[in-house]
């Protein structure tokens, strides 16, 4: 057996942690942080405190809260500068994974100038970085465990950067951050990280026993949990289950990574701008109807884990029930539940497709071959 093994080394898991960031910024040589957000989050409310926080111990926190979903390769380049600008000598991203990808790529760019065009792909970027903090607000993409940061170009195209310098140096899991946050964002990054934990699992490449390991435990916090934190937003056991199942499923495809699910989802989030976990959604059980025919002893594994009582039926069997639960969850959960729906134009199809096809870094994961004739047949299906 040969397996390589990385996440985030040091890990916090707590209600009301996000108090105590100071403590946590020191701890890592900050004292000038520079927080990176959005508006929808700073307007919250949540912000403040932590930012009253710092103050009350002498230590400065300024907020960035210009990150777009899907960041832009614009925003992300402007925070960078601004952190720049503020001379910060720590970076917290607070957010969900769009705040948190953009404060990766500022603690990396404003320690270590490199031309962003030339970082995308795997093993390009180049240290030192800043000490970072990643303090997850949505349980979805599990970005606070991952070394990637996915920025969309200026041609569209949602393109990652993967290195071990985007390990932030602590995560945060304060579940009291995640109350009630909207039906639809917890159903989204809910399904958004099933879809991590279940793309690991069955990866072609990497998949190894560890990653195994934090796949089958994320679907055994996330499927039973996700319904009660959509119907219940003031839930904190099950917001902050859904929290740590975002993080394992996190790990999980860090090691394992993902497949045909978001290599197919991306063109939908570059183009026309939906919220990365709704892509994800809308393509899960068309991709895993056609990864059946070759993943059905990995589905059905998955399945006995899922739904306890199937262990005595034969693979296909418990296959088949895995993916049929699947699907009457997505189609439980309150928003658009087909291509159509989500104001997607039938004749972009066959572009959406050659432009799937540019994602063969994910495609390669997959356990069933996907060229354009098969990419075009999943999203006619899920149209």
């Amino acid at each position: 057996m040969s397996l390589s093994f990385e996440t985030t080394p040091k890990i916090v898991c707590e209600h009301g942690s996000a108090q105590r960031l100071h403590e946590i910024v020191t701890s890592v040589g900050g004292s000038r942080v520079l927080m990176v957000t959005d508006k929808g989050m700073q307007a919250t409310g949540l912000i403040e405190p932590v930012v009253d926080a710092f103050a009350k111990v002498g230590q400065e926190a300024i907020v960035y809260a210009d990150v777009q979903a899907d960041p832009p390769e614009d925003v992300v380049l402007a925070a960078v500068e601004f952190a720049i600008q503020h001379k910060v000598d720590a970076v917290v991203g607070i957010g969900g994974g769009s705040s948190m990808d953009t404060a990766k790529l500022v603690a990396l760019l404003a320690k270590t100038k490199q031309p962003i065009a030339e970082i995308y792909g795997i093993g390009l970027a180049k240290g030192p970085r800043l000490p970072l903090i990643q303090v997850p607000t949505t349980a979805g993409t599990g970005s606070e465990a991952t070394p990637i940061s996915i920025v969309t170009t200026p041609t569209h195209e949602k393109k990652g950067i993967v290195s071990p310098l985007l390990y932030p140096d602590v995560a945060v899991l304060d579940g009291l951050l995640t109350l009630g946050l909207p039906r639809a964002v917890t159903a989204m990054t809910g399904i958004d990280a099933m879809v991590h934990a279940i793309e690991a699992y069955a990866s072609r490449h990497k998949k190894n026993l560890l990653s195994d390991m934090f796949a089958v435990k994320a679907l055994n916090l996330l499927y039973p949990n996700i319904r009660r934190a959509v119907s219940d937003g003031a839930d904190a056991h099950a917001r902050e289950q859904m929290l740590l199942g975002s993080l394992l499923a996190g790990i999980a495809f860090a090691n394992a990574p993902v497949a045909a699910v978001h290599a197919l989802a991306y063109p939908l989030g570059g183009h026309y701008g939906l919220p990365h976990g709704l892509t994800n959604s809308l393509m899960l059980v068309p991709v895993l109807r056609f990864n059946e025919r070759v993943a059905t002893p990995l589905y059905a594994e998955l399945g006995r884990v899922m739904l306890p009582g199937l262990g005595s039926l034969p693979d296909a069997a418990v296959s088949e029930a895995f993916v049929g639960a699947i699907a009457t969850l997505v189609r439980e959960m309150p928003y658009a539940q087909t291509l159509r729906e989500a104001g997607i134009p039938a004749g972009s199809l066959p572009m959406l497709a050659t432009d799937a096809m540019n994602v063969k870094r994910l495609l390669i994961n997959n356990p069933r071959d996907v060229e354009y004739e098969e990419a075009l047949a999943l999203y006619q299906e899920a149209f």
